[in-house]
């Protein structure tokens, strides 16, 4: 991961703006760069990964024209010895030193043709304006805000400008800014035409473009790793990084010390692919000493999301003060595609599909925000195969009807998309999901839940929630957590737009936590 920031604001001294670029310095601890253009600032803190040399190090200029981004443009080589035909000279190796000559020559249609996980922020000097864009499903993170006197601000995450602005907001993924006006160029969920293909092209589609979602992925000047959890999701990835890789790929799981389920199925799939394989154990002191410091790493108070959250940043801490590994791949996006435990309830195949656009929208609030955060704070790089671009739209396109659990087990079409393959073993193919927090250890949840339990009493809880008119705390735990936020972000509960839950409205998923045990169907998951 890197970190940008760009302040639309010319008199703003240099000393202030290094110091809010500062406070993602975990996010790019190589190198850090700032530069002043007529109409502000921009700054840049590097994690090399693409070109591991200085002349790598952003911000690019050309032609006056100005920028930084954090991203990976897979394919970018193509696109790079086409420009040189046109007569650029490049200077660097890294990917994100394209994106000027495309800017120049197409403006921002430009970023409707990258097939990229991105959030940039161009310098146009001839307008002398700020053009800032995100990706499609906003895997790379990108915030902005207006200080008091209107003046935008765009940063990495929220802690480089809270205190700065009012009010943070998400930049909206799929969108550009330019002209002071926010436009989509791509919804990941605006499906043209549900496909009509049968069940043995779908899942030959599923598995093909999966696959190349991954290859595509290895490719890095940097070492790489995987975090493999033992569910089908980490696991497929994990096993088809192994079929692609001509040596043992570096996998690491997590789980506490009393109960945790996952380990063992993460040791089955890593023996049965021939990973380097690493264990990392936790104990209830190291949940809740890593709790306040996730909640300010993350930047929420959505309760899935932090408990979620623990395992997986303790794990990332572990690999970045243990090992050399600066990029690492997670299986995160398979479920708003193909369905959580709760979309068995769902009453129709309409519903599904309604459900699977909310969470493929939101999905940089919650699951793609988690990996983001836990990752790049212990200076690491994430990448999501199952969010290739290519690939969701495909799987956002599949008649709904198909992806209902009506199999007798979930996510069977990305099953049997492996099926002949045999990259993990059958019996991790066919194994029910468990939720990643429960999968940790049951414990996990159960001691934070412990924990808030001993902080307020229940007319502690009654008082202090009535402080909040927005995703009002319903749980002690709930409340814990907002208290957290708002310890760090005061006042910005609008970053998120609510508690990550089931929906409600279907039968069975009337529930008041958003773990995945509390559902009747749970069944074996967490065994």
């Amino acid at each position: 991961m890197c970190a940008i920031l760009t302040y639309a604001r010319a008199d703003v001294a240099q000393e202030f703006f290094e110091e809010m670029l500062y406070k993602t310095h975990s996010r790019g601890p190589d190198m850090s760069r700032t530069l002043k253009v007529a109409e502000g600032w921009m700054g840049f803190n590097r994690l090399a990964i693409m070109g591991l040399n200085e002349s790598g190090m952003q911000p690019f200029s050309l032609n006056g024209n100005v920028v930084i981004c954090n991203g990976e443009l897979y394919g970018f080589e193509y696109l790079k010895k086409y420009l040189i035909s046109l007569g650029y000279n490049f200077k660097s190796e890294s990917d994100c030193e394209i994106l000027l000559p495309l800017y120049e020559r197409l403006g921002t249609k430009m970023f409707g043709m990258l097939d990229a996980e991105f959030a940039c922020v161009i310098y146009d000097a001839e307008k002398k304006q700020f053009i800032a864009a995100r990706d499609p499903i906003g895997i790379r993170p990108l915030y902005y805000g207006y200080d008091d006197e209107g003046y935008i601000v765009f940063s990495s995450e929220p802690k480089n400008i809270t205190g700065v602005c009012r009010k943070v907001m998400p930049f909206p993924p799929g969108h550009y800014y330019a002209d002071g006006e926010f436009v989509c160029y791509r919804d990941m969920t605006a499906v043209k035409e549900i496909s009509t293909d049968n069940l043995e092209v779908i899942t030959t589609k599923i598995h093909d473009k999966l696959v190349n979602g991954i290859e595509k992925r290895l490719d890095a000047d940097a070492p790489v790793g995987f975090l493999l959890s033992g569910g089908l999701d980490s696991s497929l990835v994990c096993g088809v990084a192994a079929r692609l890789s001509d040596k043992p790929i570096e996998t690491f799981a997590i789980g506490m010390d009393i109960d945790a389920i996952d380990l063992k199925y993460a040791r089955e799939v890593a023996e049965y692919i021939h990973s380097n394989h690493h264990e990392v154990i936790i104990t209830k002191d190291d949940v809740l000493n890593a709790l306040e410091p996730v909640v300010e790493a993350l930047g929420t108070y959505d309760i899935t999301t932090i408990r979620a959250s623990i395992g997986m940043y303790l794990l990332c801490k572990w690999i970045h003060e243990n090992t050399d590994i600066k990029v690492v791949l997670t299986g995160e996006i398979s479920d708003e595609l193909f369905g959580y435990k709760y979309t068995d309830f769902a009453p129709n195949a309409e519903a599904f599909q309604a459900e699977a656009k909310k969470r493929v929208r939101e999905l940089h609030m919650y699951d793609v925000l988690r990996a983001d955060r836990c990752i790049s704070v212990n200076s690491l790089e994430a990448r999501v195969p199952f969010g290739d671009l290519d690939f969701v739209d495909y799987v956002m396109s599949i008649d709904p009807e198909k992806k209902l659990n009506t199999y007798g087990i979930g996510k069977f079409l990305l099953r049997k998309a492996f099926e002949k393959d045999e990259v993990i073993p059958r019996s991790i193919l066919m194994r029910e999901k468990a939720a990643f927090s429960d999968a940790v250890g049951h414990s996990l949840r159960d001691d934070l839940m412990e924990y808030a339990d001993g902080a307020y009493s229940f007319a502690d809880l009654e008082t202090r929630k009535k402080k909040y008119t927005h995703a009002t705390p319903f749980t002690k735990e709930s409340l814990l957590y907002r208290e957290l936020f708002e310890k760090y972000y005061p006042g910005q509960s609008d970053m998120v737009i609510d508690f990550w839950m089931p929906n409600k409205s279907w039968e069975g998923c009337n529930v008041d936590d958003p773990s995945a045990r509390v559902l009747s169907n749970y069944g074996a998951s967490g065994k």
